[in-house]
């Protein structure tokens, strides 16, 4: 990442992907903000090493402005619970915030807009079954909307689609695919954080889409695989 500010917003950082993201960013010599609705988790976060903590919702574009303001890039992990919302595609975070903050990155000048997505969106959707389909298909189609904005946008982006989040540790190996019915299985949170803050550091996955699952937690058949030169900073000392 080659900035003048060094300063990235990591959106969605108390969720459990963002808060993998913060231990990742702990070294990344990068000055990092961190957004939350709640002012009471800014010293949860601050503990996690976060620099600089935007109080807002992003459902706001004024508070998604004030977020983005001065930073270079956006680690987007922000994600609706299961909730009625989700299934009749409401006004969720998955798209109007990040529409918010893709639009106040583009108005403010930044560089680069990092993408967590899921498997399921998009061309990838027969990779998701069909139950799991019918049940966040509100999510989905949130986020398919959010990733068509983020490749209109002109930002340089990496868009990631995990499969199914677990908690477990970081295995540092994952099948990385391109072109939608790719992939198929779970991931480790840890891994999905891993790619995404690499994404920052690796010219080879601008402006690219990719599915990602673990090796050991891939499901059925495998196509479409790439390589891709990723550029990972050192962890923090909490990383696994």
């Amino acid at each position: 990442m080659s900035t003048d500010s060094n300063r990235v917003l990591v959106a969605g950082a108390t969720g459990r992907t963002g808060r993998e993201i913060l231990t990742r960013l702990r070294n990344a010599d990068l000055t990092v903000r961190a957004t939350t609705r709640d002012a009471s988790n800014r010293a949860a976060l601050e503990r996690r090493g976060v620099d600089e903590v935007a109080v807002g919702d992003l459902l706001d574009p004024a508070d998604a402005v004030r977020a983005v303001d001065g930073c270079d890039a956006i680690l987007c992990a922000v994600g609706t619970g299961l909730s009625p919302k989700h299934a009749l595609g409401g006004e969720l975070v998955d798209r109007t915030g990040t529409k918010n903050l893709l639009a106040a990155a583009v108005a403010l000048g930044a560089s680069r807009f990092v993408y967590e997505s899921a498997i399921g969106v998009g061309n990838s959707r027969t990779r998701m079954p069909l139950p799991a389909r019918l049940v966040l298909r509100g999510s989905l189609r949130a986020k398919e909307s959010a990733e068509a904005a983020i490749r209109d946008s002109g930002l340089a982006y990496t868009i990631l689609r995990p499969g199914r989040l677990t908690n477990a540790p970081a295995t540092g190996d994952v099948l990385v695919g391109e072109g939608g019915d790719t992939v198929s299985g779970s991931i480790p949170r840890a891994d999905v954080a891993r790619l995404a803050v690499a994404s920052l550091f690796t010219p080879d996955a601008e402006n690219r889409t990719f599915e990602v699952v673990s090796r050991r937690g891939v499901r059925g058949d495998v196509r479409g695989l790439v390589d891709v030169d990723w550029r990972v900073p050192r962890a923090g000392p909490d990383a696994p």
